[in-house]
């Protein structure tokens, strides 16, 4: 089995951080974007595609800043967060997202991501 390598992804985003933040670490928030249905106990989210459920717990997080997910059926080392940046010279805020994939599969999960990411841009107005 081949190893998974981390890839990262960033995308400009015109938004307050602390509204993007919602989006990305409340039920209500990820039901909008992410995934057809989103519930939350005890740090652990359930997220339903299609009827589908997979369960992702929070491993750290910092509010306005970023929030990690762990899938519960991955290795421990395997992890997705979205981080909320500034940029030093355009003041733009900028969602970076970080997630694991074969080698092979980085372009699909890139563009499974962009397609997710355009969905996120629609419901903030962007």
């Amino acid at each position: 089995m081949s190893k998974k390598q981390l890839f990262t992804l960033e995308f400009p985003v015109r938004c307050s951080p602390s509204i993007l933040y919602e989006f990305l670490s409340t039920p209500a928030g990820l039901q909008e974007w992410f995934a057809d249905k989103v519930d939350e106990r005890d740090n652990v989210f359930s997220f339903s595609w299609n009827g589908t459920v997979d369960k992702a717990e929070v491993v750290e997080t910092e509010q306005d800043k970023y929030i990690r997910f762990h899938w519960a059926h991955l290795p421990k080392e395997e992890y997705f967060e979205f981080r909320i940046e500034k940029s030093e010279v355009t003041n733009l805020t900028i969602l970076v997202i970080k997630d694991f994939a074969e080698k092979g599969d980085i372009k699909d999960q890139s563009q499974l991501w962009d397609y997710q990411v355009k969905e996120l841009f629609h419901r903030l107005g962007n």
